[in-house]
């Protein structure tokens, strides 16, 4: 009974909304367009601060996983230019 009596006002609202949905549809259309031409030109941008980022960041783990093996590296090389100032030249005169 009571959808029976609401059924005028239904129809009435629903046309309207139908009404002023087509109204505003080209609007929305528009809206559509235009993010999809701001992504085009935003989205290279993006995608280069993305690969800036992912190079510092493994830069900077890079250089939290090496700066503790510094001491060794510096003692291999001390090792080293020992070993080498030290062997006989291998040409003769």
């Amino acid at each position: 009974m009571f959808f029976l009596l609401t059924l005028p006002f239904r129809l009435l609202f629903g046309v309207l909304i139908l009404g002023f949905g087509l109204l505003i549809l080209p609007f929305l259309l528009l809206r559509l367009v235009l993010k999809a031409a701001i992504l085009l030109v935003a989205l290279p941008f993006a995608l280069l601060a993305v690969a800036v980022a992912l190079l510092v960041a493994f830069v900077a783990v890079l250089c939290a996983l090496m700066i503790p093996l510094l001491p060794f590296a510096f003692v291999a090389l001390f090792v080293w230019a020992i070993v080498r100032s030290s062997r006989p030249a291998l040409t003769h005169y």
